[in-house]
């Protein structure tokens, strides 16, 4: 076993990973309040409006960040689904059903401030192209996802029957990356992630990118309280039952 591998065993201990979580988790709430702060002020206020659109690119800096976390997280519930049904740790289906509520928020936020931005630059709050009916498809594969969750007594049962369906529903993802280079959107070309160079003003990339920092350290934040909450709940319940059938 490669010293990589002993390492991700070792952290899948619940023991140890509460021990991390706990380490963690002050300094990704206190960074990810900074960022928000420096992000909202330098999206909201110093960073300049578009030439076309005014300031009603501000939008961006909500809708792109969530738009990016909405594919992330699905991704690392997809990851943390393949590593629950190859290796059969309990933590890995704990990670993915924490993260799968909150990739869930991230994508009604990409929804809900695309329409927003959508309508006064296209002049509607909904079109049917490829972009945005994939990330309609990634809510109801987040919704999908909590409802199969529990959708059985059995927990084991349901965690195994949402991590077949995150695997298979991840196909989706590169759908969504590539949707705007397959096919004839309404949404614009990748601008940030080009390999040459950001098609974006310095004074708009760097208060975006605060942002989807700002967003990655909630995600980080809230997905350690939630499975620190799982897994101290599973605690409890193993003592329970033990009293129970020591009565």
């Amino acid at each position: 076993m490669s010293a990589s591998m002993s390492a991700f065993h070792r952290l899948a201990n619940p023991t140890r990973f509460l021990r991390l979580a706990d380490a963690l988790l002050p300094w990704s709430a206190g960074l990810t309040v900074a960022l928000l702060a420096l992000g909202l002020y330098l999206g909201l206020v110093a960073a300049p409006p578009d030439y076309l659109q005014g300031d009603t690119v501000r939008i961006m800096y909500v809708h792109v960040p969530a738009a990016w976390m909405a594919l992330f997280v699905y991704t690392t519930i997809a990851a943390a689904s393949a590593v629950a049904l190859v290796w059969r740790h309990a933590l890995a289906d704990v990670i993915a059903q924490a993260a799968s509520p909150l990739g869930a928020g991230f994508t009604v936020v990409a929804l809900a401030t695309g329409s927003l931005w959508g309508k006064p630059m296209w002049g509607t709050w909904w079109v049917w192209d490829a972009r945005l009916t994939s990330v309609l498809i990634l809510l109801f594969l987040y919704l999908g996802h909590m409802a199969l969750a529990h959708a059985f007594d059995d927990r084991a049962r349901g965690a195994r029957a949402a991590a077949i369906l995150a695997l298979v529903g991840f196909v989706n993802v590169p759908i969504i990356k590539f949707s705007v280079d397959w096919w004839s959107t309404l949404h614009q070309p990748a601008s940030v992630s080009r390999l040459d160079a950001p098609a974006i003003d310095p004074l708009m990339l760097w208060p975006l990118l605060c942002m989807a920092l700002a967003f990655m350290g909630y995600f980080v934040s809230v997905l350690l309280v939630r499975v620190k909450a799982e897994l101290l709940e599973a605690r409890l319940r193993t003592v329970r039952y033990r009293d129970a059938g020591a009565r």
